[in-house]
C-alpha cells in the first residue's frame, strides 16, 4: 500500500536549552511536510498544547526525584544515556508498527548529540538517523582538542597555562574551554563524539558565524553537517513558548515606555544564577551605572525578592524603581526584538548569543560554565560585539562594565557591529547558506525514503 506520509521522530533530553531548539527543529520540518512525533522524558515536558500538530510521546528513563532536583546536567545524562535504550527501542518499535497501519514511514530518528546511546538502537532497528548539536560548532570542535590532548598524556593542565591561547583553536584560551574535570563527563564527551549518525549532523549555526569550524568538524567526522540556524529564526511563524517558567509580559509594556537602545536586559537564563550577595552588588552596580535596566530574577534564586529589595538602601531601592523593571521570567525572544533595548548581560549560552545576534544586540559576557566560556569569547574576540569584562561582582566593576556597553564609544561600535551580523544572519536564512543547508537536510531525508 502506498506511504502516504514521512514521520520523523525528535528525542530531545529534558534541559531548556536543548528542548527549545529540538521544538524549533520539529516546527520546521513539519512546515516541510513530515509529520513529527516528540519522544521527551516524564519531567521538563513541553506542553503538548502549544504545538497542536506534533505527536508528543513520554519516556520515563527511571530518574529518582532526587536526580532531577539536583540540576546536574552531567549526572542526569549518565542517567538517562544508561537507562533510555529499552525504553527508546520499545517506542521506535511501536512507532514503527503504528506508522504501517497508518501508512506512514518512520523516516528518521533525529536525537539530541547528549542522547549518544540512541546511535545503537537506531543501527539496531536500521533507520536513519540525525544528531542535532545545540551548542556551536567551535565547542564542538573543543571537544575534540580535549580527548586528542588526554590521548597524548597533556592534561590535566597546569594552572599556569590556563591563559595561554589554544594552538589549534586560537583565540580560544584554556580557561574558555568546557571545564571536563570529572571522570564522568570525560566519558560522555568521548562517547558523544565517537557517534556517527548515518545521515549527518544539525549545528543550530550560520555559516557566516562559524565557516572555519563547520569546515574542520566536517573534515574530522567525513559526514555531512547541516548548519541551518539560527533555529528560532526558521521557525518565528510558531510563536509558542516551551518555557518551563512562566513568561512575565508586562516587562514589554514597561519597554514600550522606554527611550530606543536605552535599556540593559539583565538574564543568566534558565541554571545559571547569582548568590544573595552578589545579587545586592548587581543592585548597586545597575543603581550607580544611571541606565536603564529590565532584570530577571529568577523563582528559586533568592527566597522572596520584594523583602531582599526591602533590605537594600534607599538611594538603590529608589534607582530600582525610577530606572528598573524586575521579572521572574521574560519573554526573551521578544525582549531583544525591542528596539529599547540596547545591551544584554549574559551568562553567554548558545541559544541566548544567538537570539542577541539576531537582533543586533551587544553583549556583557558573564560566562559561568560548559560552553558559555567559548561563546563569550568568540563574541568579544571574533565577532567583537561581546563585552569581556573582569567578571568581578563588586558594584565599581559592574556600574563600570554598563556603562562601557551602554555609553561609551566602545559599546555603540560594538552596536554597529552587532547590526551588520544581524543583516548577515537574516540573509542566510531568507535565502543564503542556511536555507540552502535546510534543503539539503530535507533532501537527505527523502533520499533514503524513496
Amino acid at each position: 500500500m502506498e506511504i502516504q506520509r514521512l514521520r520523523l521522530v525528535l528525542i530531545p533530553p529534558p534541559f531548556q536549552g536543548h528542548l527549545t531548539p529540538m521544538l524549533q527543529l520539529a516546527t520546521i520540518l513539519h512546515s516541510k511536510g513530515f509529520a513529527i512525533s516528540v519522544a521527551h522524558a516524564h519531567f521538563n515536558y513541553p506542553d503538548p498544547s502549544h504545538h497542536p500538530n506534533f505527536c508528543f510521546l513520554p519516556l520515563f528513563y527511571g530518574l529518582s526525584d532526587t536526580h532531577i532536583s539536583s540540576n546536574n546536567v552531567v549526572d542526569i545524562t549518565a542517567t538517562l544515556n544508561t537507562n533510555c535504550v529499552s525504553p527508546i527501542k520499545e517506542l521506535l518499535v511501536d512507532q514503527i508498527q503504528k506508522a504501517n497501519i497508518n501508512h506512514e514511514k518512520i523516516a528518521c530518528v533525529i536525537y539530541d548529540g547528549l542522547m549518544y546511546s540512541i546511535d545503537s538502537v537506531a543501527r539496531e532497528l536500521k533507520l536513519p538517523s540525525i544528531v542535532l548539536r545545540t551548542t556551536s560548532a567551535t565547542n564542538f570542535l573543543t571537544y575534540h582538542a580535549f580527548v586528542q590532548r588526554q590521548s597524548s598524556g597533556c592534561l590535566p593542565l597546569q594552572d599556569s597555562m590556563s591563559s595561554d591561547l589554544v594552538p589549534e583553536l586560537e583565540p580560544l584560551r584554556f580557561k574558555d574551554l568546557p571545564m571536563f574535570n570529572s571522570g564522568e563527563m570525560q566519558k560522555q564527551v568521548a562517547k558523544t563524539i565517537a557517534v556517527r549518525p548515518s545521515l549527518g549532523v544539525i549545528c543550530n549555526t550560520v555559516d557566516c558565524l562559524e565557516e572555519e569550524s563547520l569546515y574542520r568538524l566536517h573534515q574530522v567526522y567525513k559526514v555531512s553537517f547541516f548548519p541551518i540556524g539560527p533555529l528560532h529564526l526558521l521557525a518565528e511563524e510558531d510563536s509558542s513558548s516551551s518555557s518551563f517558567v512562566e513568561e512575565d509580559y508586562s516587562c514589554i509594556g514597561w519597554l514600550k515606555n522606554q527611550p530606543r537602545e536605552s535599556v540593559l536586559y539583565v538574564s543568566l537564563g534558565s541554571i545559571a544564577s547569582w548568590e544573595e550577595k552578589e545579587l545586592t552588588e548587581v543592585a548597586w552596580g545597575l543603581a550607580n551605572s544611571k541606565q536603564k535596566f529590565l532584570w530577571v530574577i529568577r523563582p528559586g534564586t533568592i527566597g522572596d525578592v520584594s523583602e531582599w529589595l526591602q533590605l537594600l538602601p534607599e538611594d538603590v531601592r529608589v534607582a530600582i524603581a525610577e530606572r528598573g523593571c524586575i521579572v521572574k521570567w521574560a519573554p526573551q525572544g521578544e525582549v531583544l526584538a525591542h528596539q529599547a533595548v540596547g545591551g544584554f548581560w549574559s551568562h553567554c549560552g548558545w541559544n541566548s548569543t544567538l537570539e542577541s545576534l539576531c537582533e543586533g544586540v551587544p553583549i556583557m559576557c558573564q560566562p559561568h560554565f560548559g560552553d558559555q566560556g567559548v561563546n563569550a569569547r568568540l563574541l568579544s574576540h571574533v565577532w567583537k560585539i561581546g563585552l569581556e569584562w573582569s567578571t568581578v561582582m563588586e558594584r565599581g566593576a559592574i556600574e563600570g562594565a554598563v556603562r562601557r556597553l551602554m555609553v561609551n564609544p566602545e559599546g555603540k561600535e560594538m552596536r554597529q557591529r552587532a547590526l551588520k551580523l544581524k543583516n548577515e544572519i537574516k540573509i542566510a536564512v531568507k535565502g543564503g547558506s542556511s536555507y540552502a543547508a535546510l534543503n539539503g537536510l530535507v533532501k537527505s531525508i527523502l533520499s533514503v525514503n524513496i
